[in-house]
């Protein structure tokens, strides 16, 4: 029992929090059903209660007090009264200390125990029985904080989207084994913003970090019961707060500082948000925070079976983000994020699932004209996964304006058209040109479309080119979690080999599709450790692979191979960013290009020939050209020829007209380090498994 019962001075009922205001705390928590709320203080190590008292006010479903003479640092939590109802939807046990929904800095992290539970672990009544043991001794505790550290002018690059780069990345596995950086910062944010971090962003020609999940999650029960951990991050536990782990100091000023630094080079943070599902689970789940501060209000349940929570996410809940209450703890989340930290964008995990109304998924939803009419965030970059788990779930290019979206199609045609499937060439030309098919409306733009090859989930670069099957027997799930299609190849063993013929045509396929990535319409990401030959050791779910399995090899980035394709990803960076042919903020469909004869896109068979609908249809052939072209601002014309084949010899190209053009090689990926290059002849040689890319200008008046 705590030493001390005391009374709160009514306080005020927003913001939402605990508000630290120079003289006190004003303490506050959204609940539509609650009937009483205690708050609970502890230690300054946070082990023991220490003094409770009653929220005294109920304004407008807040509870809210203010405590007098209270200071940030302040360790707190809740005790939540009302009804125990499974079946009709309330779970409500006041021996279960909740951390604070608004938690903005957490102390400490969950220890596994059956007190956690708002039921009796075993009981035959399972999830209807109820448990009287206090959890206060397993659950981290809320922090008060203050205003923070005076950054003074920090301004965000604003990067428009059409020069934008991205890197998606992880704090942890990106700076634990880089030997420049001390060894106590080591996956933390002071190792972020590192001049050993920053510095190679800025090599390789990024423009953006993407960074997986930062604010703190859980380390799930069944994963530590084997000896592992939840290395993602898509199991939160407070969406205000960063994952302690990624504080050295301890202090929130740490994030500050690093967003700082990467914003000085020029560098834009986006974070990857998780606001479909809590770690909280189905029924069978802990008691930790939103269930028990209001399980109806918080989480979608079945109609008919209120015991029951709807599961789009596939992670045993789904948060109900069309209950204003529920919103406005996202919309005050994202922008407390925006605004202490500076944060430039938000990638949203299983967007579609925030667009779920009783209806289904719906473009106007609340949550999308929440963000779209906010003066702040309406101006971030916004990035979308469209899809989730549920029925109607997949809705590539159905996002609101406004959002880009993470382009899965572009992922697999590009895979399959550089493995050598037949009947690939059609839905490349399709996704190389901006998927003007998915995304050409409403006034949206073509890097609407978030092209990529890797990300986190699934194989990395090397791991595509070495492995044909997945090997996730580490993850200690049989090999049957993870995609089973990732449409990839190990080209003549799977894994790791020394035969060098396979080295070499492994390091081809992987340079034909970064080259196809970066020349491409729309936004290009890069998946962090790619350009070093990064591995999994064909694991394609490493979600639970908290180890040098999947933290960035920073020797391995020396490595012959890794060395050159690192530069090639550099020079393709610097290639895009200077011709805007490859950056347009309109799509293309064949219009004619200023008084020329020519399209402003068109497309080849070998012979220099206009591509026939029976030669699209062709499955035997792997080869295919892209004329790319633009009026200049002396009005001439740029254009870019896009030469591919996915074969396995060499074919002569005729190169695309006008035959006087004067064509340049600016990237031929069978040979990465070679020179910028004239073309003298109108035929060219592309070695199979290779793109080429060739630039020609042409002067006023020449066609």
């Amino acid at each position: 029992m705590p030493a001390t019962t005391y009374i709160l001075d009514p306080g005020r009922g927003y913001p939402l929090g605990a508000t630290y205001d120079g003289l006190g705390v004003n303490f506050t928590l959204f609940s539509v059903h609650a009937t009483r709320v205690e708050l609970c203080l502890f230690d300054v190590r946070g082990r023991r209660e220490i003094a409770r008292a009653d929220l005294p006010e109920y304004t407008d479903q807040v509870w809210h007090g203010y405590l007098r003479n209270a200071q940030p640092g302040l360790m707190y939590g809740y005790r939540v009264h009302g009804p125990y109802d499974p079946n009709a939807g309330h779970r409500f046990n006041p021996h279960k200390l909740l951390l604070d929904p608004y938690a903005k800095q957490i102390e400490g992290q969950v220890r596994w125990t059956d007190a956690l539970y708002g039921y009796h672990v075993g009981s035959p009544r399972d999830d209807l029985s109820f448990d009287r043991r206090d959890s206060a001794a397993a659950m981290p505790k809320a922090v008060v904080v203050g205003k923070g550290r005076d950054w003074g002018d920090n301004r965000l690059p604003r990067i428009p989207w059409s020069d934008t780069v991205i890197y998606e990345a992880h704090v942890r596995g990106l700076t634990m084994r880089n030997p420049a950086i001390p060894e106590a910062e080591r996956g933390t944010f002071a190792a972020l913003g590192h001049p050993a971090i920053i510095d190679h962003l800025r090599r390789l020609g990024v423009t953006a970090i993407e960074l997986l999940p930062v604010q703190a999650y859980l380390q799930d029960r069944f994963l530590v019961e084997r000896g592992l951990g939840n290395y993602w991050g898509y199991s939160t536990l407070a969406y205000f707060a960063p994952e302690p782990r990624y504080l050295a100091s301890g202090s929130l000023d740490e994030v500050r500082g690093a967003v700082r630094r990467l914003h000085a080079a020029g560098i834009e943070v986006i974070l990857d948000v998780v606001y479909n599902h809590t770690c909280e689970g189905n029924e069978l789940g802990p008691t930790l925070s939103w269930r028990g501060c209001d399980n109806a209000t918080y989480y979608r349940l079945l109609p008919d079976a209120r015991r029951h929570y709807n599961n789009d996410s596939g992670c045993g809940n789904t948060l109900d983000v069309a209950r204003t209450g529920v919103l406005q703890m996202v919309i005050d989340s994202l922008r407390y994020w925006a605004t202490a930290f500076s944060i430039d964008g938000f990638r949203f995990d299983l967007g579609t699932s925030l667009g779920r109304e009783s209806n289904g998924f719906d473009r106007e939803a609340g949550f999308f004209r929440a963000i779209r009419q906010d003066p702040l965030l309406s101006r971030l970059k916004l990035i979308s996964e469209p899809w989730d788990l549920g029925a109607g779930g997949y809705q590539l290019g159905n996002q609101p304006p406004g959002f880009v979206e993470w382009n899965d199609r572009f992922r697999d045609g590009v895979r399959r058209y550089w493995r050598g499937d037949g009947g690939a060439r059609g839905e490349l030309a399709a996704r190389v040109a901006g998927s003007a098919d998915v995304f050409d409306h409403e006034g949206r733009k073509p890097y609407a479309s978030m092209n990529f090859i890797t990300a986190h989930d699934g194989f990395t670069l090397d791991d595509l080119v070495s492995y044909t099957e997945r090997h996730n027997d580490s993850n200690q799930e049989s090999n049957n979690d993870g995609h089973g299609e990732n449409f990839s190849a190990n080209w003549g063993v799977e894994g790791p080999t020394d035969d060098p013929k396979i080295i070499e045509l492994r390091q081809l396929v992987k340079r034909a599709m970064l080259a196809t990535l970066f020349l491409s319409t729309g936004t290009p990401m890069l998946l962090a450790g790619d350009e070093s030959g990064r591995t999994q050791r064909g694991n394609n779910n490493a979600y639970c692979q908290d180890n040098e399995l999947s933290w960035y090899d920073w020797t391995a980035a020396e490595r012959p191979h890794n060395a050159i394709l690192a530069r090639f990803i550099m020079r393709l960076a610097e290639v895009r960013r200077r011709l805007p042919l490859l950056r347009p903020t309109y799509f293309r469909h064949g219009a004619q290009v200023g008084n020329t004869s020519l399209q402003n896109i068109a497309w080849f068979d070998v012979d220099g020939a206009l591509m026939s609908g029976e030669t699209w249809n062709d499955a035997d052939v792997r080869t295919l050209t892209l004329r790319r072209a633009d009026v200049t601002d002396d009005g001439g014309v740029a254009m870019l020829a896009m030469l591919c084949n996915a074969g396995n010899k060499a074919v002569e190209f005729t190169l695309p007209p006008p035959p006087a053009a004067g064509w340049i090689c600016l990237i031929d990926s069978s040979r990465p380090e070679s020179l910028e290059q004239d073309l003298s002849a109108t035929h060219v040689t592309v070695p199979a498994h290779t793109v080429l890319a060739a630039y020609a200008r042409l002067r006023a008046g020449e066609t």
